[in-house]
């Protein structure tokens, strides 16, 4: 599997533009709602709601999302790549 320099898989290109987006309209060390990621993910990269949804769920499953207590929040690494 690719890596990138710091050993983590890469993301597939949708996933990335997701992340990139996410990373662009969210403030460091901010939460966020599934709906703002789902209104981001829309606007941004023109993604239907299921559509964002395996994406989000994508980006939570490699580490580059979390979640607590119903929010979304960015990992730092995630930040620092975009």
């Amino acid at each position: 599997m690719a890596s990138n320099s710091v050993g983590t898989p890469r993301l597939p290109p949708l996933a990335q533009d997701a992340l990139n987006a996410l990373s662009a309209a969210i403030p460091a060390n901010e939460g966020f709602s599934y709906e703002r990621a789902y209104t981001i993910l829309a606007e941004e990269e023109d993604l239907s709601h299921p559509g964002a949804d395996d994406t989000i769920e994508r980006l939570l499953l490699r580490g580059h999302l979390y979640e607590v207590d119903g929010e979304l929040r960015l990992t730092e690494w995630a930040q620092a790549n975009e």
